[in-house]
Protein backbone atom coordinates (compact mmCIF):
# COMPACT_ATOMS: atom_id res chain seq x y z
CA UNK A 1 0.00 0.00 0.00
CA UNK A 2 1.19 3.52 -0.57
CA UNK A 3 2.89 5.73 2.04
CA UNK A 4 0.80 8.30 0.77
CA UNK A 5 -2.45 9.38 1.83
CA UNK A 6 -4.98 10.75 -0.92
CA UNK A 7 -7.11 13.73 -0.68
CA UNK A 8 -9.34 14.25 -3.06
CA UNK A 9 -11.13 17.96 -3.59
CA UNK A 10 -9.78 21.16 -2.01
CA UNK A 11 -12.63 21.98 -0.09
CA UNK A 12 -13.63 23.25 3.45
CA UNK A 13 -13.60 19.45 3.86
CA UNK A 14 -10.50 18.60 1.89
CA UNK A 15 -8.39 20.92 3.45
CA UNK A 16 -9.12 20.20 6.75
CA UNK A 17 -8.71 16.55 6.01
CA UNK A 18 -5.62 17.57 4.68
CA UNK A 19 -4.17 19.59 7.29
CA UNK A 20 -4.77 16.98 10.11
CA UNK A 21 -2.83 14.22 8.48
CA UNK A 22 -0.17 16.42 7.55
CA UNK A 23 0.61 17.66 11.05
CA UNK A 24 0.51 14.41 12.39
CA UNK A 25 3.23 13.27 10.00
CA UNK A 26 1.45 11.89 7.60
CA UNK A 27 2.10 12.33 3.94
CA UNK A 28 -0.46 13.99 1.88
CA UNK A 29 -1.28 14.24 -2.07
CA UNK A 30 -3.89 16.97 -2.60
CA UNK A 31 -6.06 17.02 -5.88
CA UNK A 32 -7.96 19.89 -6.79
CA UNK A 33 -9.52 20.57 -10.28
CA UNK A 34 -9.61 24.67 -9.88
CA UNK A 35 -8.85 26.97 -11.16
CA UNK A 36 -8.16 24.46 -14.81
CA UNK A 37 -11.92 23.02 -14.54
CA UNK A 38 -14.13 25.56 -12.60
CA UNK A 39 -17.62 24.47 -11.15
CA UNK A 40 -20.98 26.37 -11.76
CA UNK A 41 -20.14 27.69 -8.28
CA UNK A 42 -16.79 28.25 -7.40
CA UNK A 43 -14.57 31.87 -8.75
CA UNK A 44 -11.23 30.98 -7.17
CA UNK A 45 -8.66 28.73 -7.31
CA UNK A 46 -8.75 29.00 -3.74
CA UNK A 47 -9.03 26.24 -0.90
CA UNK A 48 -11.57 26.51 0.95
CA UNK A 49 -13.50 28.70 -0.98
CA UNK A 50 -16.70 29.50 0.55
CA UNK A 51 -19.49 29.57 -2.26
CA UNK A 52 -22.89 30.43 -0.53
CA UNK A 53 -22.19 32.86 1.90
CA UNK A 54 -19.57 34.52 4.37
CA UNK A 55 -21.12 33.12 7.60
CA UNK A 56 -20.30 29.66 9.18
CA UNK A 57 -23.46 30.67 11.69
CA UNK A 58 -23.08 31.14 15.54
CA UNK A 59 -20.58 31.47 17.35
CA UNK A 60 -22.58 30.71 21.02
CA UNK A 61 -21.53 27.85 22.65
CA UNK A 62 -25.05 27.36 24.04
CA UNK A 63 -26.00 26.41 20.47
CA UNK A 64 -25.90 23.66 18.43
CA UNK A 65 -23.94 25.18 16.06
CA UNK A 66 -21.43 27.56 18.05
CA UNK A 67 -20.54 24.16 19.93
CA UNK A 68 -19.43 22.56 16.89
CA UNK A 69 -17.22 25.53 16.29
CA UNK A 70 -15.99 25.28 19.66
CA UNK A 71 -15.29 21.68 19.64
CA UNK A 72 -13.13 22.12 16.25
CA UNK A 73 -11.59 24.73 18.06
CA UNK A 74 -10.43 23.00 21.12
CA UNK A 75 -9.26 20.37 18.67
CA UNK A 76 -7.15 22.19 16.48
CA UNK A 77 -9.20 22.68 13.51
CA UNK A 78 -7.01 24.75 11.24
CA UNK A 79 -10.38 25.34 9.12
CA UNK A 80 -12.05 27.44 12.25
CA UNK A 81 -9.32 28.72 13.66
CA UNK A 82 -8.78 30.97 9.87
CA UNK A 83 -12.38 31.68 10.53
CA UNK A 84 -11.83 33.36 13.84
CA UNK A 85 -8.72 34.82 11.91
CA UNK A 86 -10.68 36.52 9.95
CA UNK A 87 -13.90 37.10 11.36
CA UNK A 88 -16.13 40.13 10.49
CA UNK A 89 -18.50 42.26 12.60
CA UNK A 90 -21.79 40.40 12.57
CA UNK A 91 -23.69 39.77 15.80
CA UNK A 92 -23.87 36.26 16.95
CA UNK A 93 -22.52 34.71 13.65
CA UNK A 94 -18.79 33.70 12.59
CA UNK A 95 -18.98 36.17 9.61
CA UNK A 96 -15.49 36.14 7.61
CA UNK A 97 -13.83 37.97 4.82
CA UNK A 98 -14.02 34.83 1.99
CA UNK A 99 -11.14 35.86 -0.17
CA UNK A 100 -8.42 36.73 3.43
CA UNK A 101 -9.88 33.38 4.76
CA UNK A 102 -9.52 31.13 1.34
CA UNK A 103 -5.80 32.99 1.06
CA UNK A 104 -4.88 31.97 4.07
CA UNK A 105 -5.65 28.86 3.79
CA UNK A 106 -4.37 28.11 0.65
CA UNK A 107 -0.86 29.50 1.47
CA UNK A 108 -0.90 27.17 4.01
CA UNK A 109 -1.82 24.06 2.63
CA UNK A 110 0.41 24.70 -0.24
CA UNK A 111 3.20 25.55 1.49
CA UNK A 112 3.35 22.45 3.94
CA UNK A 113 6.25 20.06 3.60
CA UNK A 114 4.30 17.07 3.58
CA UNK A 115 1.29 18.10 1.69
CA UNK A 116 1.98 17.37 -2.50
CA UNK A 117 -0.76 19.61 -4.08
CA UNK A 118 -1.85 18.65 -7.37
CA UNK A 119 -4.18 21.49 -9.39
CA UNK A 120 -5.65 18.77 -11.70
CA UNK A 121 -8.83 16.81 -12.34
CA UNK A 122 -8.61 13.05 -10.68
CA UNK A 123 -11.20 10.94 -13.29
CA UNK A 124 -10.14 7.61 -11.41
CA UNK A 125 -9.87 6.43 -7.88
CA UNK A 126 -6.13 5.29 -6.63
CA UNK A 127 -6.20 1.49 -6.97
CA UNK A 128 -3.91 1.58 -3.65
CA UNK A 129 -3.42 3.86 -0.22
CA UNK A 130 -5.81 5.41 1.37
CA UNK A 131 -8.25 7.76 -0.11
CA UNK A 132 -10.16 10.51 1.58
CA UNK A 133 -12.68 11.63 -0.71
CA UNK A 134 -14.30 15.31 -0.26
CA UNK A 135 -14.74 16.57 -3.90
CA UNK A 136 -17.94 18.61 -2.65
CA UNK A 137 -21.81 18.76 -3.75
CA UNK A 138 -20.93 19.32 -7.44
CA UNK A 139 -19.05 16.27 -8.27
CA UNK A 140 -19.87 14.81 -11.64
CA UNK A 141 -18.53 13.34 -14.69
CA UNK A 142 -16.12 10.37 -14.84
CA UNK A 143 -15.25 11.01 -10.70
CA UNK A 144 -19.14 11.11 -10.42
CA UNK A 145 -19.29 7.41 -11.91
CA UNK A 146 -16.57 6.27 -10.38
CA UNK A 147 -18.19 6.95 -7.14
CA UNK A 148 -21.23 5.54 -8.05
CA UNK A 149 -18.94 2.38 -8.61
CA UNK A 150 -17.15 1.64 -5.46
CA UNK A 151 -20.62 2.86 -3.43
CA UNK A 152 -22.65 0.75 -5.34
CA UNK A 153 -25.03 3.28 -5.63
CA UNK A 154 -26.73 6.26 -7.07
CA UNK A 155 -26.27 9.91 -6.19
CA UNK A 156 -29.10 11.72 -4.33
CA UNK A 157 -29.60 15.94 -4.68
CA UNK A 158 -31.14 18.60 -3.51
CA UNK A 159 -31.07 22.18 -4.96
CA UNK A 160 -28.76 25.04 -2.97
CA UNK A 161 -29.07 28.66 -3.70
CA UNK A 162 -26.69 31.62 -3.32
CA UNK A 163 -27.45 35.60 -2.37
CA UNK A 164 -26.36 38.00 -4.30
CA UNK A 165 -23.46 40.38 -3.67
CA UNK A 166 -24.03 44.45 -3.97
CA UNK A 167 -21.14 46.90 -4.34
CA UNK A 168 -21.06 49.24 -1.42
CA UNK A 169 -20.52 52.13 -3.19
CA UNK A 170 -23.61 51.76 -5.44
CA UNK A 171 -26.09 51.55 -2.09
CA UNK A 172 -28.26 55.17 -0.68
CA UNK A 173 -26.39 55.20 2.48
CA UNK A 174 -29.33 57.94 3.59
CA UNK A 175 -31.85 55.37 3.33
CA UNK A 176 -29.76 52.53 5.57
CA UNK A 177 -28.37 52.57 8.94
CA UNK A 178 -26.15 49.94 10.28
CA UNK A 179 -27.61 47.89 13.63
CA UNK A 180 -27.85 44.26 14.44
CA UNK A 181 -31.02 42.80 15.54
CA UNK A 182 -29.34 41.29 18.31
CA UNK A 183 -27.67 44.51 20.15
CA UNK A 184 -24.61 42.74 18.84
CA UNK A 185 -21.83 43.99 16.36
CA UNK A 186 -23.83 47.36 15.29
CA UNK A 187 -21.24 47.60 12.18
CA UNK A 188 -21.55 44.13 10.84
CA UNK A 189 -25.32 44.69 9.22
CA UNK A 190 -26.66 47.64 6.73
CA UNK A 191 -30.70 47.58 7.01
CA UNK A 192 -33.56 48.53 4.63
CA UNK A 193 -36.55 49.26 5.99
CA UNK A 194 -39.89 49.02 4.35
CA UNK A 195 -43.44 50.03 5.11
CA UNK A 196 -46.57 48.25 4.29
CA UNK A 197 -46.57 49.71 0.74
CA UNK A 198 -42.89 49.16 -0.38
CA UNK A 199 -43.20 45.68 0.93
CA UNK A 200 -46.14 44.88 -1.16
CA UNK A 201 -44.75 46.49 -4.39
CA UNK A 202 -41.71 44.22 -3.08
CA UNK A 203 -43.84 41.23 -2.63
CA UNK A 204 -45.99 41.40 -6.01
CA UNK A 205 -43.24 41.87 -8.05
CA UNK A 206 -40.63 38.73 -6.56
CA UNK A 207 -43.67 36.28 -6.31
CA UNK A 208 -44.57 37.43 -10.59
CA UNK A 209 -40.68 37.46 -11.19
CA UNK A 210 -39.72 34.87 -14.26
CA UNK A 211 -37.20 32.33 -12.91
CA UNK A 212 -34.34 29.67 -14.33
CA UNK A 213 -36.68 26.45 -14.84
CA UNK A 214 -35.19 23.31 -14.10
CA UNK A 215 -34.33 20.81 -17.12
CA UNK A 216 -36.67 19.09 -18.32
CA UNK A 217 -35.41 15.46 -17.02
CA UNK A 218 -35.45 16.88 -12.88
CA UNK A 219 -38.91 15.88 -12.59
CA UNK A 220 -39.22 17.37 -8.87
CA UNK A 221 -36.78 20.24 -7.83
CA UNK A 222 -36.24 19.43 -4.23
CA UNK A 223 -34.84 22.43 -2.21
CA UNK A 224 -32.73 22.16 1.39
CA UNK A 225 -35.19 23.54 3.74
CA UNK A 226 -32.84 25.47 5.43
CA UNK A 227 -32.07 27.69 2.41
CA UNK A 228 -35.22 28.34 0.19
CA UNK A 229 -35.01 30.76 -2.64
CA UNK A 230 -36.81 33.93 -0.91
CA UNK A 231 -39.32 33.70 -3.75
CA UNK A 232 -40.09 30.48 -2.94
CA UNK A 233 -40.54 31.29 0.55
CA UNK A 234 -42.43 34.57 -0.73
CA UNK A 235 -45.19 32.28 -2.67
CA UNK A 236 -46.07 30.52 0.74
CA UNK A 237 -47.66 33.56 1.80
CA UNK A 238 -47.70 37.86 2.12
CA UNK A 239 -46.58 37.38 5.29
CA UNK A 240 -44.02 34.50 5.30
CA UNK A 241 -40.81 36.98 4.59
CA UNK A 242 -41.88 39.31 7.29
CA UNK A 243 -41.51 36.12 9.78
CA UNK A 244 -38.20 34.85 7.87
CA UNK A 245 -35.36 36.80 6.18
CA UNK A 246 -37.35 40.12 6.54
CA UNK A 247 -38.28 40.61 9.74
CA UNK A 248 -38.15 43.72 11.60
CA UNK A 249 -37.51 41.79 15.18
CA UNK A 250 -34.96 43.69 17.22
CA UNK A 251 -34.85 46.56 14.62
CA UNK A 252 -35.96 50.21 14.69
CA UNK A 253 -36.55 52.97 12.48
CA UNK A 254 -34.41 55.94 13.58
CA UNK A 255 -36.63 58.31 12.21
CA UNK A 256 -39.98 57.46 13.90
CA UNK A 257 -38.41 55.05 16.53
CA UNK A 258 -40.93 52.39 15.74
CA UNK A 259 -40.63 48.87 14.73
CA UNK A 260 -40.85 48.50 10.80
CA UNK A 261 -43.28 47.03 8.56
CA UNK A 262 -40.32 45.03 7.31
CA UNK A 263 -36.55 44.89 7.24
CA UNK A 264 -33.93 43.78 4.59
CA UNK A 265 -30.30 43.26 5.95
CA UNK A 266 -27.16 43.28 4.61
CA UNK A 267 -24.14 41.66 5.70
CA UNK A 268 -20.90 42.90 5.37
CA UNK A 269 -18.64 40.92 2.72
CA UNK A 270 -14.76 42.07 3.91
CA UNK A 271 -12.94 43.90 6.24
CA UNK A 272 -12.87 46.79 3.82
CA UNK A 273 -16.76 47.36 4.19
CA UNK A 274 -16.77 47.06 0.06
CA UNK A 275 -19.33 44.65 -0.84
CA UNK A 276 -22.40 43.50 1.39
CA UNK A 277 -24.54 40.37 0.60
CA UNK A 278 -28.42 40.43 1.02
CA UNK A 279 -29.21 38.24 4.14
CA UNK A 280 -31.52 35.10 3.29
CA UNK A 281 -31.68 36.08 -0.44
CA UNK A 282 -30.82 32.77 -2.11
CA UNK A 283 -32.53 33.19 -5.55
CA UNK A 284 -33.27 30.87 -8.39
CA UNK A 285 -34.55 34.35 -10.58
CA UNK A 286 -33.49 35.53 -13.94
CA UNK A 287 -30.44 37.88 -14.01
CA UNK A 288 -32.56 40.93 -15.32
CA UNK A 289 -35.61 39.82 -12.76
CA UNK A 290 -32.89 39.84 -9.61
CA UNK A 291 -31.87 43.57 -10.86
CA UNK A 292 -35.66 44.76 -11.16
CA UNK A 293 -37.01 43.54 -8.16
CA UNK A 294 -33.79 43.78 -5.98
CA UNK A 295 -33.81 47.17 -7.02
CA UNK A 296 -36.92 48.01 -5.50
CA UNK A 297 -35.53 47.43 -1.62
CA UNK A 298 -34.94 51.03 -0.49
CA UNK A 299 -31.33 52.23 -0.77
CA UNK A 300 -30.48 49.33 -3.61
CA UNK A 301 -32.46 51.10 -6.60
CA UNK A 302 -28.89 51.71 -7.89
CA UNK A 303 -26.88 48.49 -6.91
CA UNK A 304 -24.51 47.33 -8.68
CA UNK A 305 -24.06 43.00 -8.42
CA UNK A 306 -20.53 42.23 -8.24
CA UNK A 307 -21.91 38.67 -7.67
CA UNK A 308 -26.27 37.53 -8.64
CA UNK A 309 -27.77 35.18 -6.84
CA UNK A 310 -27.98 31.47 -7.86
CA UNK A 311 -29.26 27.91 -7.80
CA UNK A 312 -27.60 24.72 -8.40
CA UNK A 313 -27.83 21.12 -8.05
CA UNK A 314 -25.69 19.23 -4.79
CA UNK A 315 -25.15 15.52 -4.95
CA UNK A 316 -24.65 13.41 -2.11
CA UNK A 317 -24.46 9.59 -1.12
CA UNK A 318 -26.31 7.85 0.76
CA UNK A 319 -24.08 7.81 3.89
CA UNK A 320 -26.32 5.74 6.19
CA UNK A 321 -25.92 2.85 3.76
CA UNK A 322 -22.58 2.85 2.22
CA UNK A 323 -20.33 4.51 5.50
CA UNK A 324 -18.90 2.73 8.37
CA UNK A 325 -19.01 5.43 11.70
CA UNK A 326 -15.88 6.34 11.17
CA UNK A 327 -16.25 7.41 7.79
CA UNK A 328 -14.74 4.70 5.76
CA UNK A 329 -16.80 2.89 3.12
CA UNK A 330 -18.31 -0.27 3.72
CA UNK A 331 -17.32 -1.74 0.95
CA UNK A 332 -13.84 -0.43 0.63
CA UNK A 333 -12.31 0.91 3.84
CA UNK A 334 -9.12 2.36 2.45
CA UNK A 335 -11.92 4.63 1.50
CA UNK A 336 -12.94 7.61 3.47
CA UNK A 337 -15.49 10.15 2.41
CA UNK A 338 -16.10 13.64 3.94
CA UNK A 339 -17.77 17.12 3.39
CA UNK A 340 -21.21 17.55 1.84
CA UNK A 341 -20.89 14.81 -0.59
CA UNK A 342 -21.16 12.59 2.33
CA UNK A 343 -24.09 13.77 3.39
CA UNK A 344 -23.70 16.72 5.64
CA UNK A 345 -24.64 20.36 5.37
CA UNK A 346 -23.28 23.51 6.26
CA UNK A 347 -19.47 25.29 6.24
CA UNK A 348 -18.71 23.91 10.43
CA UNK A 349 -20.74 20.41 9.24
CA UNK A 350 -18.47 19.75 6.61
CA UNK A 351 -15.19 21.12 8.36
CA UNK A 352 -16.34 18.36 10.77
CA UNK A 353 -16.42 15.03 8.73
CA UNK A 354 -13.03 16.57 7.23
CA UNK A 355 -11.56 16.86 10.56
CA UNK A 356 -13.00 13.01 11.21
CA UNK A 357 -11.71 11.64 7.77
CA UNK A 358 -8.28 13.28 8.18
CA UNK A 359 -7.85 12.20 11.88
CA UNK A 360 -8.87 7.95 10.52
CA UNK A 361 -6.97 7.93 7.11
CA UNK A 362 -3.70 8.80 9.31
CA UNK A 363 -4.44 5.84 12.11
CA UNK A 364 -5.46 3.55 9.63
CA UNK A 365 -2.10 4.91 7.84
CA UNK A 366 0.31 3.80 10.33
CA UNK A 367 -2.49 0.75 11.35
CA UNK A 368 -3.83 1.71 14.54
CA UNK A 369 -7.31 1.60 15.02
CA UNK A 370 -9.65 4.16 13.71
CA UNK A 371 -11.49 6.36 16.03
CA UNK A 372 -15.11 7.35 16.54
CA UNK A 373 -16.53 10.50 18.34
CA UNK A 374 -18.47 10.15 21.34
CA UNK A 375 -22.54 10.82 20.35
CA UNK A 376 -22.62 13.11 23.53
CA UNK A 377 -20.01 15.59 21.39
CA UNK A 378 -21.81 17.83 18.41
CA UNK A 379 -18.69 16.26 16.20
CA UNK A 380 -20.14 12.24 17.07
CA UNK A 381 -23.66 13.34 17.07
CA UNK A 382 -23.06 14.92 13.54
CA UNK A 383 -21.44 11.84 12.34
CA UNK A 384 -23.68 9.45 13.97
CA UNK A 385 -26.34 10.89 12.10
CA UNK A 386 -24.55 10.60 8.79
CA UNK A 387 -23.50 7.36 8.95
CA UNK A 388 -26.46 5.41 11.33
CA UNK A 389 -29.55 7.08 10.91
CA UNK A 390 -32.81 5.51 9.04
CA UNK A 391 -31.82 5.37 5.12
CA UNK A 392 -35.34 5.78 3.69
CA UNK A 393 -35.64 8.91 5.78
CA UNK A 394 -31.97 10.37 5.42
CA UNK A 395 -31.46 13.46 3.97
CA UNK A 396 -28.53 16.17 4.25
CA UNK A 397 -28.65 17.88 7.79
CA UNK A 398 -27.06 20.79 9.66
CA UNK A 399 -26.51 20.38 13.64
CA UNK A 400 -28.98 20.40 15.73
CA UNK A 401 -30.46 20.17 19.20
CA UNK A 402 -32.60 17.01 17.71
CA UNK A 403 -29.26 14.76 16.69
CA UNK A 404 -28.35 14.97 20.62
CA UNK A 405 -28.95 11.27 22.49
CA UNK A 406 -29.73 10.75 25.63
CA UNK A 407 -31.02 14.57 26.91
CA UNK A 408 -33.22 14.99 29.63
CA UNK A 409 -36.73 16.06 28.80
CA UNK A 410 -36.76 19.87 29.54
CA UNK A 411 -39.59 22.65 28.15
CA UNK A 412 -36.40 25.22 28.46
CA UNK A 413 -34.79 24.88 25.28
CA UNK A 414 -31.76 27.13 26.42
CA UNK A 415 -31.63 25.15 29.58
CA UNK A 416 -31.48 22.20 27.37
CA UNK A 417 -28.89 23.74 24.93
CA UNK A 418 -26.64 24.44 27.98
CA UNK A 419 -26.72 21.08 29.26
CA UNK A 420 -25.81 19.45 25.79
CA UNK A 421 -22.90 21.99 25.63
CA UNK A 422 -21.84 21.39 29.13
CA UNK A 423 -21.66 17.81 28.40
CA UNK A 424 -20.39 18.08 25.39
CA UNK A 425 -17.66 19.78 26.12
CA UNK A 426 -16.64 17.49 29.33
CA UNK A 427 -16.88 14.26 27.19
CA UNK A 428 -15.19 15.76 24.29
CA UNK A 429 -11.94 16.82 27.02
CA UNK A 430 -11.68 12.88 27.93
CA UNK A 431 -11.76 11.71 24.84
CA UNK A 432 -9.17 14.08 23.42
CA UNK A 433 -7.19 13.08 26.35
CA UNK A 434 -7.46 9.45 26.34
CA UNK A 435 -8.28 8.44 22.67
CA UNK A 436 -6.57 11.94 20.55
CA UNK A 437 -4.04 12.25 23.09
CA UNK A 438 -4.59 16.06 23.50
Amino acid sequence: MSDRIYVIGGGLAGTEAAWQIAKRGGKVILYEKRPLSQTPAHKTGYFAELVCSNSFKSKEIAHPHGLLKEELRRLGSIVIEAAFKFSLPGGKALTVDREKFSKYLTEIIENHPDIEVKREELKKIPDDGIVVIATGPLTEGEFAEEIKRITGSDFFYFYDALSPIVSADSLDMNKLFFKDRHGWDDDGYLNSIMNEDEYRRFWEALVNAEIHKPHEFEKEVKFFEGCLPIEEMAKRGFDTLRFGPLRPDGIVDPQTGKVPYACVQLRREDMEGSAFSLVGFQTQLKIKEQERVFRLIPGLERAEFIRYGAVHRNSYILGPEVLNPDLSLKREKRIFFAGQISGTEGYTEAVASGFVAGINAFLMSKNKETIIFPKETAIGALINYVTSSDPKRFSPMNINLSLFSDVPKMRNKKKKMRFVSERSLKVLEEFARNELKL
